[in-house]
């Protein structure tokens, strides 16, 4: 008996053993054909698609998927076209279920869709300069009824200040618990907006006297960078390539761009402000700015700033440029940046 049971083990084992090989064996008949392909391709443009097929199995259709949403079919192996028109930047993973023989078997790849668009150097000129509290680490900056909000980080030291932009004097502010690491702010319906960095935590604020209204959680764990805002929606980096759309009451994602230039995706978008329908996106550790077209991501231009950090005291504690402010009556930009003693008014040069 236990010789019997012992064989029906056996069996099944090796039954089960060949099972896995066949579907092994059955997801290696076909490969798509890259001969053609590109690793990247541009916005706007099309990607050709067959299989190899090696066995000269008699294929009755394939079944295309990108990011694992069915695009559509070919019958047979015809090549098969997928648009990218109006697509979001970013990897691409491509998924072709061949049906063939009664059977399907499986196969994948990989692209990357990136802007069509070469960024312009920006020039600018500066149009002023002012003092700058030299102990703010500065997060987030932004002008609204004429006043200065800026938002500072660090443990046990961030806060949310009314500043004097002239004079550099703040004041009004109110500082965030210890626990906190301020991160960026924006004003919109008279809410001022604040995030932390690493807390999945954010806070809203009445912009007349800065009386906390709420505290509310992430829509999903992630770090809190730079905030801004385009009247209606709030916009929100988190430290990669992604830039977040929120509804403002209810703080959830409404959708998404990727941030990318020509050649690729552009990761650490920093603080963030809105000017004239555009993102202006500091990125973390460059001194420079990202002017980004909120719809698709594509990173149309750039300003470099690392000029004015060599304008500013320099002293052990001074940090990168990281303060974008827009003043729309001057049409001018104010930047800053953490524990600077200097904030410059500059105009962009067209």
């Amino acid at each position: 008996m236990k010789t019997h049971k012992l064989l029906a083990i056996i069996s099944l084992a090796f039954a089960l053993h060949s099972c896995g090989d066949d579907e092994k064996d059955k997801n290696n008949l076909f490969r798509i054909d890259t001969s053609a392909m590109k690793q990247q391709y541009h916005a706007g443009e099309s990607l050709l698609l067959s299989l190899v097929n090696e066995k000269n199995k008699d294929i009755d259709s394939v079944a295309y998927y990108i990011n694992d949403k069915r695009v559509g079919a070919a019958k047979g192996n015809e090549q098969f076209t997928v648009s990218f028109e109006g697509e979001k930047f970013g990897y691409k993973n491509i998924k072709a279920v061949a049906y063939y023989d009664g059977n399907n078997a499986e196969t994948t790849g990989r692209i990357e869709l990136v802007s069509n668009i070469q960024p312009e150097l920006l020039q600018y000129e500066i149009v002023n300069t002012y003092p700058h509290d030299i102990h703010a680490y500065t997060q987030g900056l932004e002008f609204y009824r004429d006043t200065l909000i800026e938002g500072t980080g660090r443990y046990r030291q961030s806060t949310l200040r009314k500043v004097d932009y002239k004079t550099g004097k703040v004041y009004d502010q109110v500082k965030l618990d210890d626990r906190f690491f301020g991160e960026g702010i924006t004003v919109l319906n008279n809410k001022i907006y604040q995030l932390t960095w690493r807390e999945n935590t954010g806070y809203v604020y009445n912009a007349d006297n800065l009386e906390k209204i709420k505290e509310f959680k992430y829509f999903k764990d992630i770090e809190g960078w730079g905030f801004t805002n385009d009247g209606k929606n709030l916009y929100q980096s988190d430290g990669t390539e992604k830039i977040w759309v929120l509804d403002p009451e209810t703080l959830k994602e409404t959708d998404y761009i990727n941030v990318y230039t020509a050649n690729s995706k552009i990761k650490a978008v920093n603080e963030l402000e809105w000017v004239e329908g555009k993102i202006y996106g500091n990125i973390y550790q460059k001194d420079a700015i990202a002017i980004i077209d909120p719809k698709t991501g594509a990173v149309e231009s750039v300003l470099n700033l690392t000029e004015l950090k060599n304008k500013v005291t320099m002293h052990p504690e001074l940090d990168v440029l990281n303060g974008i402010a827009y003043n729309p009556k001057t049409k001018t930009l104010f930047i800053t940046g953490k524990n600077w003693d200097k904030m410059f008014e500059i105009k962009i040069k067209k």
